[in-house]
């Protein structure tokens, strides 16, 4: 196995107590945030094993809604998550779900505001190490913790080379890329994650393409 750097290995700054439950839940409510691309009027987390059974004392509960508001995982406003976002007038609310899930650390977090919500499913593996399992009903394996695009495209031929093509006319490098769509020939959803930090000017390049329909980014 490959580490990028040291703490690949010995894990992120973090505010504790504890990687698995307070830096891998502020991270995957970043990637949420992230993705909804602004700050959202509501959120709802809903909490399977053993996130379930101990996020408040773990500090779970803090951080997936810090991540929410934006803080990463060494934040020190994490603590104050809740006070922020009452003073931000969002609307939090936590659930304990008895389904059996395949990780035992899992959240699926809805948010939204008027106009637009999203979900996803995402696990914490360890070491502030995090995957996401789902978006919006689209299965895929992302892990929030590098770069990456997601691409929201009709399933046509050549939408794959032509995102392809922008990222290497930009000599950006593909570190693992996969695709997932509900039906043949309709909408699909392309996770691309890369090396570096992607600039606007290339986004909205690959937002320009014929058959894409959003283009999105996590920075690491």
């Amino acid at each position: 196995m490959k580490y990028r750097s040291v703490f690949d290995i010995i894990g992120p700054v973090m505010v504790g107590p504890s990687s698995s439950h307070t830096a891998g839940a502020a991270r995957i409510g970043l990637v949420a945030r992230q993705l909804f691309q602004k700050e959202p009027e509501w959120v709802s987390f809903h909490l399977y094993g053993s996130f379930a059974k101990t996020y408040q004392g773990h500090g779970t509960d803090v951080a997936l809604l810090g991540g929410v508001l934006g803080f990463d995982t060494f934040d020190i406003r994490i603590p104050k998550s809740f006070d922020l976002a009452k003073e931000r007038n969002i609307d939090v609310s936590f659930h304990e779900e008895d389904a059996n899930m395949e990780h035992p650390n899992t959240v699926k977090v809805k948010l939204g505001d008027k106009e637009h919500s999203m979900e996803l499913i995402g696990v914490s593996i360890g070491g502030g190490k995090v995957e996401i399992k789902e978006l919006n009903g689209f299965q895929l394996k992302l892990s929030g913790n590098h770069p990456a695009i997601l691409v929201v495209h009709n399933d046509r031929y050549g939408a794959i080379a032509s995102v392809s093509t922008v990222l290497a006319m930009h000599e950006v490098n593909i570190g693992h890329m996969e695709v997932s769509r509900k039906e043949v020939g309709q909408e699909a959803l392309m996770v691309i994650e890369v090396d570096q930090n992607i600039g606007e000017e290339v986004l909205n390049e690959i937002n320009k393409l014929d058959n894409v329909e959003k283009v999105t980014k996590i920075h690491d």
